[in-house]
């Protein structure tokens, strides 16, 4: 029997990471388990205690302390969602000052298929540094899935597109 593959959904503090939960339950729907990693500002805007329960593994959102076991299985992919300007220009730019910037820079070296869904208002989105951001992570095989613009408003926002994304990419 093969281990269920693993994804780790990365969740930043746009106004619509609330509904992380439509993801997580649409990977488990596919067969995968499920961790969360959030970036500070995302780790307030979740209802933690519920995405521990649908997933069975505590969020993580801070470093571990030397010698700590892993509270993740590793990942066989990630997906950003929703990803915010800060986070795709971080990324790209190789700044890991968190845990789920550090994650997402090492998933390069280390080979790990990733998918991230922008979550960017359009006037941020047309500051010259996100087009690069956005180029940059391409170049390193980042699948960018559609902009869904606007803050808190979930309406056009398709949680499952970074699945699609990744279908295909992983084994």
């Amino acid at each position: 029997m093969t281990a269920q593959r693993f994804l780790y959904v990365v969740v930043c503090g746009a106004g619509i990471a609330g509904d992380a939960h439509r993801l997580i339950a649409a990977a488990q729907t596919r067969g995968w388990g499920v961790g969360v990693v959030a970036t500070p500002q995302g780790l307030g805007l979740l209802d933690t205690e519920a995405i521990v329960r649908q997933t069975g593994h505590p969020i993580r959102s801070a470093w571990r302390t030397p010698g700590e076991p892993r509270p993740l299985p590793p990942a066989d992919a990630i997906a950003v969602a929703p990803a915010t300007f800060n986070t795709i220009n971080k990324w790209a730019a190789g700044i890991a000052d968190t845990l789920a910037l550090g994650i997402l820079c090492e998933a390069y070296g280390l080979g790990i298929p990733t998918a991230v869904l922008p979550r960017v208002n359009a006037a941020m989105a047309a500051h010259p540094a996100y087009g690069r951001s956005l180029y940059r992570l391409r170049e390193m095989g980042v699948l960018i899935g559609s902009h869904a613009w606007g803050g808190g408003d979930a309406e056009g926002f398709r949680w499952e597109e970074a699945l699609e994304l990744l279908d295909g990419r992983t084994a």
